[in-house]
This record gives structure tokens, sequence and C-alpha cells, in this order.
């Protein structure tokens, strides 16, 4: 076995994947004190919003437009919006939720960085995890390869953000998968990147076609926000989308078009594509995804340039480097959130971090997306034992593969609020990594969280009239 040359063969923690959640666990751990490694397949961090090209992020705000997340995913976008690489928060015209934040992919991924470089984060791209180490329940080293070879690392604190959970399986930690009656997932989906579209010829068809586009919370508030927000968000499309089902245009489940603009003016993620019935962590499915994806962009493409109000003349700049995936194995942790919890607004003694985003379930195997919309107000908590494993004591599992319910999942998977509880999870992994996650002071964890402007106590909900 070879070591990755100019890196110690040791850290205090070590985090496996660089996503949103990972890179704010890094950072968060860094910034505690800690001599942090982070380990990264592609070259660049922020994968889901880079690599999967999802955008916008959804959503920092509550349904009554109070502001629930904070702390170092603010700070993130109002570094990109110094630089000119956000608006900031926008107000979603959809009226699924109270804002967007539209970005700059590249921009983002500078920015992430420099905020991980700044703190002393050790980067390690195109890197890949082969093995975990357990011992008498302590995850002791991983085993990584990259162009150096096959090197052993290890670390007193292990952080998932892998999104796949792939630290957490290989260390013998149990998981659940997809939804309980049949193991199926939410779709994936490969996201489209589209510019020079005619934003004026587009929200002219909006303003003079109410009846073919879909505002969850009705068409008035809607109408309102497209008259001021500084970016567009839509559900457009409807009748035209339906013919070409049924003509073979088109050949997936969608019920609309969801448009997303960036940054940008006139350049729109284009969230259509809906791959059903595969496995995520299965590399021929995998596979399989990523080229049905790309034939379905295709697909969305010529419909626009064909039926889309001010896409005549659109561009395509690129598909995503790598299929969106919405779900595929969560761990079975010390605790699962469920639906409930969120429904009810459950605190716990634990919290981490807080959420706003309703539950979202595309379907698995049908056409449509189940919304279920929380009453006005509704702030959620995640507690830090939904990122604990009772096989592992120094391992904590951050993003989406964390333990949830199939349903609970569903809301808390976006990134603002994997952004949360990824600085939540670094920093419990700071206060973890001299006490192998046997003794963690809550009192503690809270102030260093509240310190670092992370908000953990929900506000409260509007009284009912």
């Amino acid at each position: 076995m070879t070591s990755t040359k100019n890196l110690p063969e040791s850290y205090d923690v070590i985090v496996a994947g660089g996503g949103p959640s990972g890179s704010m666990a890094a950072l968060a751990a860094a910034r505690e004190g800690c001599r942090v490694l982070l380990v990264e397949q592609f070259g660049f961090l922020g994968g889901s919003l880079t690599a999967m090209g999802v955008g916008p992020m959804m959503t920092f705000h509550n349904n009554s437009g109070e502001q629930v997340i904070q702390g170092y995913p603010q700070e993130l976008i109002d570094r990109l919006m110094a630089k000119g690489g956000s608006p900031g928060h926008v107000e979603d015209i959809i009226t699924y939720v109270s804002t967007v934040t539209p970005f700059d992919s590249e921009m983002l991924k500078i920015e992430l960085e420099e905020m991980l470089t700044e703190a002393g984060v050790d980067i390690l791209y195109h890197t890949m995890l082969l093995d975990a180490e357990v011992d008498s329940g302590k995850l002791k080293a991983i085993t990584i390869a990259n162009k150096a070879g096959v090197s052993r690392i290890e670390g007193k604190v292990f952080i998932d953000s892998t999104g796949d959970a792939d630290l957490a399986s290989r260390a013998g930690v149990p998981f659940e998968f997809g939804r309980d009656a049949d193991s199926l997932t939410q779709p994936m989906t490969m996201n489209l990147k589209l510019g020079n579209v005619d934003r004026d010829k587009l929200i002219d068809y909006v303003k003079n076609n109410v009846d073919d586009c879909e505002f969850d919370y009705g068409a008035e508030l809607g109408l309102k926000r497209l008259e001021t927000a500084p970016r567009l968000s839509l559900k457009t499309f409807i009748k035209a989308l339906e013919q070409a089902r049924k003509s073979g245009e088109i050949t997936f489940n969608r019920e609309f078009i969801l448009l997303f603009e960036t940054s940008e003016k006139g350049t729109f993620i284009i969230n259509v594509s809906r791959i059903q019935g595969l496995n995520a962590t299965n590399p021929l499915d995998l596979s399989k995804a990523e080229m049905i994806g790309r034939k379905q962009c295709l697909e969305i493409f010529n419909f626009l340039k064909k039926h889309g109000a001010g896409f005549e003349n659109a561009i395509r700049l690129d598909s995503s480097s790598k299929v969106g995936v919405r779900e595929s194995k969560r761990v079975v942790g010390r605790y699962t959130l469920t639906a409930e919890d969120l429904l009810s607004a459950r605190e716990f003694e634990d919290t981490i971090a807080l959420g706003g985003y309703p539950i979202d379930i595309h379907s698995p195997d049908e056409n449509g997306t189940n919304t279920q919309f929380f009453k006005p107000g509704t702030t959620y908590c995640i507690p830090l034992r939904s990122l604990q494993t009772n096989e592992v004591s120094n391992l904590l599992v951050n993003g989406r593969c964390l333990s949830a319910s199939h349903e609970a999942f569903a809301a808390i998977r976006t990134t603002p609020t994997m952004m949360a509880i990824g600085q939540g999870a670094g920093t419990a992994a700071a206060l973890m990594k001299d006490s192998s996650g046997q003794a963690l002071d809550l009192g503690q964890l809270r102030n260093a969280l509240e310190k670092n402007g992370a908000l953990l106590v929900p506000p409260p909900a509007p009284a009912e009239a």
C-alpha cells in the first residue's frame, strides 16, 4: 500500500464527500481548530449544486417567510453576493416555497474552495473511498485510491457525506432504501442548462396563459411575485407537454416544465428529466440512468425550442456532469426522523439544524409529485442522533444518507437544510475528537453552533385565526 504524498497519515476529522453538507462539515470542523481532510471523487466541490446541476437552493426560509437557516450557509451566500455570484434570496414565483436562492455554479466552486482553504482544510480531489477499518465499534482508518495508488489514512472522527452512505455501509452500519412498501426511491433527474432565453417573451406568455401554469399557493400571489422577483421560477407549458407525451415526443412521466433562472438573467436550469425504477447505488443502474438522462434532456431541449415561448433561440450550455440522485441509502441511526416529527414541529434536546422545505416526494413509479405542505410558520428540527449510529461511535452520517424515513427525508433533502446539518455535523465532530463520541456535551455543542450563527430554536408560529 502506498501513501498519498505530502498528506499527514492522521487527521482529527476526515470528511468523505465534498457536496454542500460535506463542505460545510469540513469548514465547521476546521474553524473549531481541527486538522481536517476532505476526500472528494470529482475535481471540485459542491456536489448536487455543481456536479448534478441542481439549482436554485431551496429554501432558507419557512413558509411564512422567516429565515430559519443562517450560519455558514448564509455566509456562503453573502460571499457569493459580494462577488456577483448570486442575487441572494428571491421570492419563489411558483409559490412552492417562500424563497429560492439562484447562484453561479462556477463561482460556487471557487467560493467553497476559498472558504475551506482559508480554514486550513486539506482537500483531496479525484479520490475514491475504498474501505473502512473498524475495531471494537470505532472507525480507525479509511482506505482511499487515487493517482498515487492506494492509501490508508487514520482519523479520530469521520463524517460520511457521500450521499449514498458509502462510508457508513462499508463500516457495517445498517441502512434502509426507498419507501417501505417496495424500496423504490424517488426518481433521478438529469438537469439541463439553457442560455439565450428571451425572458421577456416568457414572462408575457405566463401573464397571458395563467391556466397553462401552476402556482401552488394561487395565481394571484404568483403573478404578484412575477412583477418584482429578480429571477424567474416557473411551472409552465403544461398543455404542450401533455400533448408531447401522448405523441411520443416526450417519452417519460412529467406533468409540467420546471424552469429556474440562474444568477445570470436569460440562463435557465430545466429540472424536468425523470428516471424511474433504477438504483443509484447499483453501478449498472447508475450508468443506465446517465444515458437515459442525456436522451431525456435532448427531448426536453427539442420540445422547448418547438413549444416554449422564449426558448426559440435557446442554446444548450450543458447537462449535468452526474445524474441527479434524490434518494438512495438512508442509515438506521440512533434516531430516525419521521414525517410526524416535521409536521408537529417537534423540538429536540440535540437539535443541530432547522428546516422549512415541505415534504416533496417525486413519484418513484407514476406521473406526479406528492407534496405535503406544512401549517403556516412551521419550522422543523433535525437532531444530532439522526447522524449518529449505534455501531460506530466516532462516525457521523451527514447529508442525504442520514437517518430519516422516506417521507421525512423528502423534506430535509434540499441543499440549504443539508448545509445547516453539515455545519452541525462538523461542529459536533470537533467536540468528539478527544472522546470518540462517547461523551458529547450538548450544551457545548449548542453554544458553539449559535456562536457561529446557526439557528436552533424555531421562530414562534403565527397564531391560528
